[in-house]
C-alpha cells in the first residue's frame, strides 16, 4: 500500500514538474521567458518549447498580431487661437520587440500597452492642434496633421518596442453648444479677409490700369512725333520731285495740277462750280493742247 502511494506521488510530481517545464507558444503571440522578473529569452516560432520549472523561469505571452486603440470619446484640445476642438482619432499598432516592451512597460501586459499608446497620441495630438488654428484643422489641414501626429507616436512608441502602422482623426468638431458661435467667428473673419484682399486687388489694378494708360500716352506721343516727322520728310520729297518734274516740263507740271483740281472740285455727281467760261481754270477743257 505504501509501495503504491509513493507510486502515486510520484507521477503526480513528474507530471507537475513537466507541465512546469514545458509551454506553448502560438502562431499569434510571443512568448517571453523570464527569470526573477527580468525578460531573458523572446520565444517566437510556434509550438511545444521547454523551460527551467516554476518559480525559476516564467512565461509572458504578448499578442504580435495587429492592434486597434481608439481614443476615449470626447477629448478636448485647445487651439492656437485658444478655441476648444473635440478629436477623436485611432491608431493601429503591435508589438515588434517583445523584450524591449516588457522593459520599458516594466513587465506590462496588453492593456498597459494600449493606456500607454493613449497617452502618446493624446500628447501628440495636444503638440499638435496647439499650434494650428481652428480654420485650418476644419480646412484642408486636417491630413498633414494626422501625419503629424503619426511621426510623434511613432517615435516616441520605438522605444517602447512597439510599431505604428497608421493614425486616423475619425471626427474634428466642436463642443456641443459652441458650434454657432465660433461658425459666425469664423465667418466674420473669413469676411474681413475677403474685403482686405478685394481692397488689395482694387488697388493692384487701378495702379496696373493708370500704368497702362500712361504707357498708351507715350506711344501715342511717340508715334504721332515719328508720323509727323515722316510726314514731313515725305512731304520735303514730294515737295523736291514737284520742283524737279516742273524745271523739266513746266507744261506738263501745270497740266497735272489741273487735272488734280478738277479731280477735287467734281468729286460728286451734284457738284456745282460757277465761273466764267473764259476762266483760266477751263483752259484744258477748251483747248487740251493750249500749253503747247
Amino acid at each position: 500500500m505504501s509501495r503504491l502511494i509513493a507510486y502515486l506521488v510520484a507521477t503526480v510530481a513528474v507530471v507537475a514538474l513537466a507541465k512546469s517545464s514545458t509551454f506553448v507558444v502560438d502562431q499569434h503571440r510571443f512568448g517571453v521567458l523570464d527569470g526573477v522578473g527580468e525578460p531573458r529569452q523572446v520565444v517566437t516560432e510556434p509550438g511545444l518549447h521547454v523551460k527551467l520549472p516554476s518559480p525559476l523561469q516564467n512565461v509572458v505571452y504578448l499578442d504580435k498580431r495587429l492592434q486597434t486603440l481608439d481614443t476615449a470619446d470626447g477629448e478636448r484640445f485647445a487651439t492656437r487661437d485658444k478655441r476648444e476642438l473635440v478629436v477623436d482619432a485611432f491608431v493601429k499598432w503591435k508589438i515588434v520587440d517583445a523584450r524591449q516592451y516588457l522593459i520599458a512597460l516594466a513587465g506590462a501586459n496588453a492593456d498597459r500597452g494600449s493606456e500607454k499608446m493613449a497617452q502618446l497620441v493624446r500628447l501628440a495630438l495636444n503638440a499638435e492642434i496647439a499650434g494650428h488654428e481652428v480654420a485650418d484643422l476644419i480646412g484642408g489641414q486636417r491630413g498633414a496633421v494626422a501625419d503629424a501626429v503619426r511621426q510623434r507616436v511613432a517615435g516616441d512608441a520605438r522605444q517602447l518596442g512597439i510599431e505604428v502602422a497608421d493614425v486616423r482623426l475619425k471626427r474634428i468638431g466642436f463642443p456641443e453648444g459652441g458650434n454657432t458661435a465660433v461658425i459666425e467667428r469664423m465667418k466674420a473673419e473669413r469676411v474681413r479677409v475677403a474685403a482686405a484682399t478685394r481692397a488689395t486687388g482694387t488697388a493692384e489694378a487701378e495702379q496696373i490700369r493708370g500704368d497702362a494708360e500712361r504707357q498708351r500716352s507715350e506711344l501715342l506721343a511717340e508715334a504721332q512725333r515719328d508720323a509727323e516727322s515722316i510726314r514731313g520728310d515725305g512731304d520735303a520729297k514730294a515737295s523736291q520731285i514737284y520742283a524737279q518734274s516742273f524745271g523739266k516740263n513746266p507744261e506738263f507740271y501745270r497740266f497735272y495740277r489741273s487735272m488734280e483740281a478738277y479731280k477735287a472740285t467734281f468729286k460728286g455727281r451734284n457738284d456745282i462750280l460757277v465761273l466764267d467760261s473764259n476762266s483760266e481754270f477751263f483752259k484744258y477743257f477748251k483747248n487740251p493742247g493750249s500749253g503747247k
